[in-house]
Formats: C-alpha cells, sequence, structure tokens
C-alpha cells in the first residue's frame, strides 16, 4: 500500500485531502499551526523556518508526497529542492498543487497543459521556479496539478465574502477577468484518480467551461447567502483577460469533469443576513 505525506494538511486543501486519502491509504500530513492536530498521531509539526524537510521524509518514507505547502516562496523553492532530491533518489513521486497563476501574463486566452509558463505576478513567479525543478525529474516520479480557485462551504474565500458581507465591506471583483474553478470534493476525486491510476505529468483540474469573475462572485453569493452586497468593481485591463487553465492532452473521465454551475450549487444555502 502506498504511504503518502501531505506538506500543509493544517490548510483547507490539505486537510480535505488528508480526510479523503487517509480512507484509502496510510497517510500523514503536516501541521504548523493549528494545535488540534497533535492529538494525532498521522500528523507531524513541521515549518519550514524551522526543520529541514529531510528529517521528515526519512521518518516517515512516504511513497507519495503531495505538496500543499503555504508560506514564504524562497523557503518553498528550498524545501522543494530537498524534496526533489529525496524523489530521485527514493521509491517515491511528488504530486505538486500549482496554479493557473503560471499564466497569469497570457491575457487572451486559456493556457493548456504544454503551453509555456510566464508570470509577473510574485505569486505566479514561486510557482514556475517550483514546477521547473520538478520538469527536472523523470517523468514517472512527478504530477503537476494546476489549480484554479478553489470552492467550499469553509473555504478561506467563503469566509472573506462572508465577513465582507455582516461588516457591509465591499467585494472586489474583476469584471473583464474570465476564469475557470473548482470545488473541494472534486479536486479530491481527481487527486485519488491520479494516485489509483498511477498517472504523471501535467494536469489541469478546473471547471470546463468558463465564467466571468464579477458573474460568479454575485451567482455565489445569491446561491449561498441570499443577501445584497456592495461591490468594488476592479478593472485590471481594458480589455477581456483570460487567467484560465484548460486540459487538452491529459483529460479526465467525464465523471470526474464539473461546470461552472455545478461547483456553485455544491455550496449549502445559508440564510441571509
Amino acid at each position: 500500500m502506498n504511504k503518502i505525506l501531505i506538506l500543509g494538511g493544517s490548510g483547507f486543501i490539505g486537510n480535505k485531502l488528508y480526510r479523503e486519502l487517509n480512507k484509502f491509504y496510510k497517510t500523514f500530513s503536516t501541521y504548523n499551526n493549528n494545535t488540534k492536530n497533535k492529538e494525532n498521531s498521522h500528523f507531524y509539526y513541521f515549518r519550514m523556518e524551522e526543520l529541514n524537510i529531510n528529517i521528515l521524509l526519512n521518518k516517515i518514507k512516504p511513497n507519495i508526497i503531495i505538496s500543499c505547502l503555504r508560506g514564504d516562496f524562497e523557503l518553498q523553492v528550498l524545501t522543494h529542492r530537498e524534496i526533489c532530491n529525496y524523489v530521485k533518489s527514493s521509491n517515491c513521486k511528488i504530486i505538486f498543487l500549482s496554479s493557473s497563476n503560471v499564466f497569469d501574463t497570457f491575457r487572451h486566452y486559456p493556457s493548456y497543459e504544454n503551453d509555456k509558463t510566464f508570470s509577473e505576478s510574485p505569486y505566479g513567479i514561486f510557482k514556475i521556479k517550483i514546477e521547473n525543478l520538478l520538469l527536472k525529474l523523470p517523468v514517472k516520479k512527478n504530477i503537476i496539478a494546476r489549480l484554479p480557485m478553489i470552492w467550499g462551504n469553509n473555504s478561506p474565500r467563503i469566509k472573506e465574502i462572508k465577513r465582507n458581507l455582516i461588516n457591509k465591506i465591499p467585494i472586489e471583483v474583476y469584471p473583464n477577468t474570465i476564469i475557470n474553478l473548482n470545488s473541494i470534493n472534486k479536486l479530491c476525486q481527481q487527486i485519488l484518480y491520479l494516485i489509483n491510476q498511477n498517472k504523471n505529468g501535467i494536469y489541469h483540474l478546473g471547471t470546463y467551461d468558463l465564467i466571468y469573475h464579477d458573474d460568479l462572485i454575485n451567482k455565489i453569493i445569491k446561491r449561498k447567502f441570499k443577501s445584497k452586497a456592495i461591490f468594488k468593481f476592479v478593472y485590471s485591463s481594458n480589455t477581456e483577460r483570460y487567467i484560465a487553465t484548460l486540459p487538452k492532452e491529459n483529460k479526465l473521465p467525464k465523471h470526474l469533469n464539473i461546470s461552472c454551475n455545478e461547483v456553485i450549487n455544491s455550496l449549502s444555502i445559508k440564510r441571509s443576513f
């Protein structure tokens, strides 16, 4: 049986992945700021500023590493360099959760798996650096999973919208920006499939259709909160801008596909404020 280590298991995505994968595999995870995880023997304290990742890797000896790490960008690059060295010399594969922001400089069309990455944002540049480290590994030893916005009932974005609605703070929307998205539940199913089928390569894990950012936020507020919102319209460009990743080469089975409306409808309804 595969032994899985999730780096960043106290975050929204990492914790949900742990709870899903732990049903099927011997799964371990790291935490750095959630004290309740101390009671779980499969959770290990890890902070990049304090510990070398090799200590943890040599102790657990995982066959699959899923990286959901957050924190200082340069420390993340250094940590992933150590991870790549471990993967090279061990019976191990890494699944790196990257971002559609690796293409955030390309404005006029969606991006596909084998398109050249290019970003001008610090976040996108840092994700590209780690992707480039992984691309030097043997093909069978890595998966780069590029993610769009991930939504769920307890996601950070939903919590932020709720706070803004309660406090009557304007919610920023980008009318000219076209995106895709995913739900946390569907993402977990997709990652499980990639593991079960021993896949490798680059995957774009988002909805098969696209939506304007302002339309998305408006629909989520109407669906989940049934409340009126104050919007702050931010025009990042004078023309339409795409920050969307679609699959062309590595497509998933139909039952693992999802639409924008399905993501929105997956959010349970709350009473209005």
